[in-house]
């Protein structure tokens, strides 16, 4: 499976949150409302339950739900890749083999969290789900929540089990994503950090797929941007990149950490700010409620040119 062409993934996805309402429940009504919104916004993937969708918080019932609307909503019309997340090999095929039955489109799993496996491990984990779910896999590094980093010969040996076929590097290391790209080139997609100039001569060398962004903010930018590049207009690229690096410059710090909440409290604030149905989070996460920083996000947004809704009331 995991030879050029084998998936068509690529561009910008965000990595989707998963609303809640304010008693804790699943919003199914806004989860289905946030998916037509990337629709609208012509996103060109979306990832299912990963960090950002709270899976750690969810039950594995929710866990399914979720995935099932998603496929039910924008199968058809962008990639849907769920995250496989878990503790143990086994727990994750569970979630693969769920994935497969209702027609999602791939798979995705960081290494085990708080294990701090080995190289050798890491593996061994990604080579038993690999052999037990037919479904194409991406491998999602991810340091800042697993404590551990896949090195660059690691993921060329997963890049040898038959189902990877993408790579997502959030380790923040651009040096690293792109050996992992040189590396890779051909075999695999790698998305990373690739909205900026930078980030443009490692694609145009090495080929680099996408990112996959916590939330889908920066859709407004960097959708049109991967148009423009893969177009060939790199002056409007350039463009729109700067725009986008303006707004993760405003929101995010370089080891992905936000600047005024937790990440997904951020996003979820943000969301509410900007009239989107990101919902609620659920402990452990807390919500951003503190007045004088919803101030300083909301003029963020705005700086950034994501104008906020002066009726925003902060419980859709």
């Amino acid at each position: 499976m995991n030879t050029p062409g084998a998936v068509s993934w690529r561009g910008y996805w965000p990595a989707a949150p998963t609303p809640f309402a304010a008693d804790g429940s699943l919003d199914e009504s806004a989860w289905r409302a946030l998916l037509r919104l990337y629709a609208e916004h012509r996103v060109h993937g979306v990832l299912v339950n990963g960090t950002t969708g709270e899976w750690f918080s969810q039950t594995p019932q929710e866990r399914r739900r979720v995935a099932e609307i998603a496929v039910a909503e924008l199968s058809g019309r962008v990639p849907v890749v769920i995250g496989c997340g878990a503790f143990t090999a086994a727990e994750c095929v569970r979630y693969g083999e769920h994935a497969r039955s209702i027609g999602a489109d791939g798979i995705l799993t960081t290494p085990p969290p708080y294990a701090h496996p080995s190289q050798e491990e890491i593996y061994a984990f990604y080579r038993t789900l690999a052999e037990a779910v037919d479904l194409p896999l991406m491998v999602y590094n991810w340091p800042r929540g697993t404590a551990v980093d896949i090195t660059v010969d690691t993921l060329v040996r997963l890049a040898g089990l038959d189902t990877v076929v993408a790579v997502k590097d959030s380790s923040g290391d651009e040096l690293k994503v792109a050996d992992t790209c040189a590396a890779l080139a051909g075999r695999v997609q790698v998305f990373g950090r690739f909205i900026h100039r930078r980030g443009m001569a490692v694609m145009a060398e090495f080929g680099g797929a996408g990112n996959i962004d916590g939330g889908g903010l920066g859709a407004p930018f960097a959708v049109p941007f991967y148009e423009a590049f893969w177009a060939g207009d790199m002056d409007l690229a350039r463009e729109w990149s700067a725009r986008y690096e303006r707004l993760v410059a405003l929101l995010v710090n370089g080891d992905y950490s936000s600047r005024f909440a937790s990440p997904t409290s951020q996003l979820k604030a943000a969301m509410r700010l900007l009239g989107q149905p990101g919902g609620h989070v659920r402990p452990p996460l807390l919500p951003l409620e503190d007045p004088s920083v919803l101030l300083r996000l909301s003029a963020a947004l705005d700086e950034a040119g994501l104008h906020p809704c002066s009726t925003s009331n902060g419980n859709r």
